[in-house]
């Protein structure tokens, strides 16, 4: 089993950069496949993006693309989500997961979840 822990969520202007981090525990993060997923207010849980074990595949929603990156270190037990140009709208609540398996049939089943770092996004 594997705990997780996201971190470096706050307030940011718009177009400001910001990075988040989520910290597993319990066993290594190298047997997870790892994603991010965002909640904003009043609205769904949505996919972000994954990585595969060893961070040769990654995953994106079509919106996510060219300004969101996914990236792991195995080594520190940690992915990050390095977020750019960043919008009024990519305010949420933002997910951290992890699966033993790669579902990319449905991102949203999968099976630790974290409890979520507040990025907000000021105009």
């Amino acid at each position: 089993q594997v705990q997780l822990v996201e971190s470096g969520g706050g307030l940011v202007q718009a177009g400001g950069s910001q990075r988040l981090s989520c910290a597993t525990s319990g066993r290594p993060s190298r047997y997870y496949v790892m994603g991010w997923f965002r909640q904003a207010p009043g609205k769904g849980r949505e996919f972000v993006a994954a990585i595969d074990w060893l961070g040769s595949l990654t995953y994106y929603a079509d919106s996510m693309k060219g300004r969101f990156t996914i990236s792991r270190d195995n080594a520190k037990n940690t992915v990050y989500l390095q977020m750019n140009s960043l919008k009024p709208e990519d305010t949420a609540v933002y997910y951290c997961a992890a699966d033993r398996s790669i579902r990319s049939s449905s991102w949203y089943a999968m099976e630790y979840w974290g409890k979520g770092t507040l990025v907000t996004v000021s105009s």
